[in-house]
């Protein structure tokens, strides 16, 4: 198992491998050992040169680090890991966990919303969160001032799950460091950075792919335009999660994205009731069981598709399913060409499943 964790964090860390072409070569050579010993060659046929591999030193330095703050490792595909998580394509191949593992088996909800957050919207999140959590469902949002810090307060003593930006040692807002140590004894942290990570602001919208996909629906309770809460809710749309908001007074700034969110399709929340009524279809689909990692039928060496490909590609993103239908390649020939490209360095991955070939 260790063997396992160790060539897990080393692809990971691998320079220019992400959630996506870290999922890719697993399912192509279903293994990391396989994978790391296949990344040489695979760049070389991609036309760049060998990224630089994390070794096994830094790997189990990472370890160390872990183990010595209490956090835990859950791998894709395995275990605990968050089922609804593991559906995005971009889930994060390892999680750091420090806290109750059992929250993980409950259905989830998020909850989130502005930091400067009014008197009034915080005591409306920390008494929905609290009456969420008396209907059995996790609350889950992301240790930050305002309705993140609300919503925890609500669910603690039921159960909460944090997730933060940064390294899961790293207490951030600093104000909010009881806050987190009461989650690590009575809830859940979760970090995808490893220990020590202090968080950047590119950090952020990685921390709310996780809140927003561990989640059977996220709640917007008060939200600005253009604010970090609203990324968090078009991104549970796009993973076809429910999207909800507490509709706020037209006057207040602060209620504008979410009177936008309802405007816009989204469920318009008034209790815990509508919440529930709005999620509970996603029970079965949490406690389902993991789908094991299945290698693609047309294993096709992609080097043959690689000219072909090329010439499709360009600066501007475009899916890999329209690379696929023009080429008239195998879809594995074709993942296989954009897996060479990627870890020569020549390829950029974008949302949505888009790809474009790096400017030289």
């Amino acid at each position: 198992m260790i063997e396992d964790l160790i060539d897990r964090l080393r692809l990971l860390r691998t320079q220019g491998i992400g959630p996506v072409t870290f999922r890719q070569l697993i399912v192509r050579f279903g293994t990391p050992t396989a994978a790391l010993q296949a990344i040489p060659d695979l760049a070389r046929r991609g036309g760049g040169r060998t990224p630089a591999i994390c070794t096994r030193d830094q790997a189990e330095r990472e370890i160390a680090s872990a183990a010595k703050v209490g956090a835990k490792f859950l791998a894709l595909g395995q275990g605990l890991y968050p089922r609804l998580l593991a559906e995005l394509e971009d889930a994060p191949p390892l999680l750091m966990a420090k806290g109750n593992l059992k929250l993980l088996d409950g259905q989830a909800v998020a909850i989130v919303g502005a930091r400067n957050a009014s008197a009034a919207a915080s005591r409306f999140a920390r008494g929905l969160a609290h009456d969420l959590g008396r209907d059995d469902l996790i609350v889950v949002s992301g240790l930050a001032r305002g309705i993140d810090s609300a919503a925890h307060d609500g669910a603690l003593e039921i159960g909460t799950i944090g997730v933060v930006a940064g390294g899961i040692d790293i207490f951030y807002p600093p104000e909010n460091k009881e806050r987190q140590t009461a989650l690590y004894e009575r809830g859940l942290v979760l970090a995808e950075m490893p220990p020590g990570t202090e968080p950047r602001a590119r950090h952020f919208p990685y921390r709310n792919r996780i809140i927003a996909g561990m989640s059977s629906g996220t709640v917007v309770v008060e939200a600005a335009p253009r604010s970090g809460s609203l990324i968090t809710a078009r991104l549970a749309a796009e993973a076809g999660r429910e999207v909800m908001a507490v509709p706020g007074s037209p006057l207040d700034p602060r209620a504008q994205g979410c009177n936008q969110l309802i405007r816009d399709g989204a469920t318009l929340i008034q209790s815990a009731a509508d919440v529930v009524e709005a999620v509970r279809p996603f029970e079965t689909r949490v406690r389902a069981a993991a789908e094991p990692y299945q290698p693609p039928a047309d294993e096709v060496n992609g080097e043959d598709a690689l000219a072909l490909i090329e010439e499709l590609l360009g600066p501007s993103p475009v899916p890999v399913d329209e690379i696929i239908r023009l080429s008239g390649a195998p879809s594995g020939a074709v993942q296989m060409a954009l897996l060479e490209l990627d870890l020569a360095g020549r390829l950029d991955r974008h949302a949505g499943g888009k790809v474009s070939l790096r400017a030289a």
